[in-house]
């Protein structure tokens, strides 16, 4: 098992932990945008996990470390390419990272 396991490992970590950013970012503030990036983060996690499972299986025989690496690179720049809207006016680095964005009620439906 190479090093290059434990970078597979982290990029996957990464792309778990932005599909879950978006999907708090969409349950504040229910944008349509963020509802989207959190569909797609879906499938960029599925396919991370992919990834890293290419570069875990690796072998003498068959080595595809670098395919699994790839395909790791390949699902954070797809993530990053979604349309998002604008919701951090004048947040500081910290709750940009754990996607405290402002409550909105705009959209949604009123209980009781």
């Amino acid at each position: 098992m190479s090093y290059l396991v434990y970078v597979a490992a982290f990029g996957c970590g990464v792309v778990f932990f932005l599909w879950f950013r978006d999907m708090r970012i969409f349950a504040r503030t229910a944008l349509p945008g963020f509802r989207k990036a959190a569909y797609r983060g879906v499938l960029y996690s599925a396919l991370s996990l992919l990834g890293f499972f290419f570069t875990y299986t690796s072998g003498p025989a068959f080595p595809t470390e670098l395919i699994g690496l790839g395909i790791i690179l390949a699902a954070l720049y797809l993530q990053g390419r979604v349309e998002r809207e604008r919701v951090f006016a004048g947040s500081d680095w910290w709750d940009r990272l754990l996607g405290k964005a402002p409550r909105s009620t705009k959209n949604r439906t009123q209980e009781g």
